[in-house]
């Protein structure tokens, strides 16, 4: 073996560890486009063909939809100029099973949902974080302040 393939093994030996234990980070934007918006959209997770996102006044955008097992760190932005945002991070075990909402609050009932996480109630322009363990699998980002969820204002990634 050559020197400078000792030096490239070496190199790659020490780092995969480091680069191991970093984990993944997943940049979140959360954005809407109007006030007083219609929040009756039934814009959520698995309504199919009942939800059309392109009626969406809000939304959430992730740089990317990847992520790696392990520690997984959300950096959450709210580019809302007026209203107040939240992300949280719920397994998705079928995509075509609908969250369970109460209809009177207009909010996803997170006491009958599994939840793993949270950056609650982000005022407008204001920044936050959470870092989850996280297993292979769907997961869920949704904003669950009253009509959001329904107004599309949700996304999903995969951890592998």
């Amino acid at each position: 073996m050559t020197y400078f393939k000792k030096i490239c093994f070496a190199a790659l030996f020490l780092l995969s560890p480091t680069m191991a234990l970093a984990g993944s980070t997943i940049s979140v934007k959360l954005e809407d486009t109007a006030d007083g918006v219609d929040m009756s959209k039934n814009l959520g997770l698995g309504m199919g063909l009942h939800g059309d996102m392109t009626k969406a006044v809000m939304s959430i955008k992730v740089a990317n939809r990847q992520a790696v097992r392990g520690k997984v760190t959300f950096n959450v932005t709210n580019y809302s100029k007026t209203m107040i945002h939240e992300l949280i991070v719920a397994p998705v075990k079928d995509e075509n099973q609908v969250m369970p909402y109460d209809d009177a609050a207009f909010k996803v009932k997170e006491e009958d949902s599994t939840h793993l996480g949270e950056v609650s109630e982000l005022d407008p322009g204001k920044s936050g974080s959470l870092t989850l363990d996280l297993k292979p699998g769907k997961y869920l980002l949704y904003c669950n302040v009253a009509g959001h969820y329904m107004d599309g204002m949700w996304t999903t990634i995969d951890v592998k």
